[in-house]
């Protein structure tokens, strides 16, 4: 599938058979191709506002920019805000572009001259993810151009078989289930499983800092199945930071659950309203009813529970231990979760400074509770 994205590419390079020339993203700023010097890159800019980015193609890896519109002459700054001096770029319009210098904090100068993206289209056998890249991302459907996968080891998890693949460059990884369920189950499953891949591939090129990613299964079933996407990163700010996602995948539909999908204990309705999605996509669902459902019903219910299944866990004691306050409702409000054998185990969440206290294993919510309150899938639970 991958190596046939490259290879029409490829075709489509020779042939000039390219019909898109879509290089508007979805937000308001314009995609360019051109050089820098003698390197070839890809520039993303909103004169609106002044904010974009590029890549040398060579690299993929982005360096931001920020500046003004100064009369006719785009100013800009590369590299972060915080360093004391940064290279400049000074752009003018052209008949079909910009054109202009690029200038090192040493003085040097290098000529720069940019034209809008011409866009190839999507081949016919690629991931529904880069449709959406190409539609709605130009630039970074761009930068993923000429990446290929690498087809890692073969192993087994509760009974399924499951290819992992590597992306070379940026060591981010993810399988590929390639028996146990029936072939279009797996379709759809791996379609999801890619997508998030390649969303790690561009969130490690968009990373002005580091960026190191693993992943590992959950939990697998005929019905049901998770799977942890974890990342160590800085890329800017005060401090790293560490993410740990599961992907909750409904296996009869491939369609991502959330966990109102799974267990609702609100009035009315399940919402379905998803803070985000593989790489790119739209959260369908009011914000606010979701947020308001969060933080009054499903929050409160939640510690009830816990406190009756886990009181030791869950309340402070007078030697100061047990200090993470699981006992209240805000950490219970936006919780991670993941499917076990006993039961959905909700990870309560934290701000940075007490990140650790997120990492536990004893709160789950065994299945005889959560089949009381089914969510809005309709759902064989293990």
């Amino acid at each position: 599938m991958f190596r046939g994205l490259i290879r029409l590419f490829a075709a489509l390079l020779l042939t000039g058979l390219f019909v898109s020339t879509a290089t508007r993203a979805d937000n308001g700023a314009q995609v360019y191709t051109g050089t820098l010097g003698k390197a070839a890159i890809v520039l993303e800019i909103n004169p609106r506002t002044g904010e974009g980015r590029y890549f040398y193609k060579k690299y993929r890896k982005d360096l931001s920019l920020d500046g003004v519109l100064d009369g006719e002459t785009l100013v800009l700054e590369e590299g972060s805000r915080m360093e004391d001096s940064r290279p400049t770029l000074r752009l003018q319009p052209t008949a079909n572009g910009w054109s202009g210098e690029w200038t090192s904090t040493a003085g040097k100068t290098l000529k720069i001259e940019l034209e809008p993206a011409v866009i190839p289209e999507v081949p016919a056998d690629a991931l529904p993810f880069f449709t959406t890249l190409h539609d709605k991302y130009p630039y970074e459907y761009l930068r993923l151009q000429g990446v290929t996968l690498k087809k890692g080891k073969t192993d087994t998890f509760m009974g399924y078989t499951l290819q992992w693949w590597t992306e070379p460059k940026t060591d981010t990884s993810l399988f590929e289930v390639v028996s146990g369920y029936s072939l279009e189950e797996r379709r759809r499953i791996n379609q999801k499983l890619m997508a998030r891949l390649w969303g790690e591939v561009l969130s490690s090129y968009g990373c002005s800092g580091s960026y190191a990613q693993w992943s590992q299964p959950l939990w697998m079933s005929s019905t049901v199945m998770s799977v942890r996407i974890s990342s160590d990163y800085y890329c800017g700010g005060a401090y790293p930071d560490q993410s740990h996602d599961a992907l909750n995948i409904d296996t009869k539909t491939g369609k991502l659950l959330t966990l109102d999908d799974v267990m609702w204990v609100g009035h009315g309705k399940p919402l379905h309203y998803e803070e985000y999605e593989d790489f790119a996509a739209d959260s369908p669902g009011s914000s606010t009813a979701w947020s308001n459902y969060r933080a009054n019903e499903l929050a409160p219910w939640l510690v009830a529970q816990f406190l009756k299944l886990y009181p030791n866990e869950m309340t402070i004691t007078a030697e100061g231990e047990n200090d993470c306050g699981y006992n209240e409702d805000y950490p219970w409000h936006y919780p991670g979760w993941h499917f076990t054998e006993q039961g959905i185990n909700i990870e309560p969440s934290f701000p940075h400074v007490a990140a650790v206290c997120g990492f536990v294993d004893w709160s789950v919510l065994p299945y005889n509770i959560v089949k009381q309150h089914p969510g809005g899938a309709a759902l064989q639970l293990p």
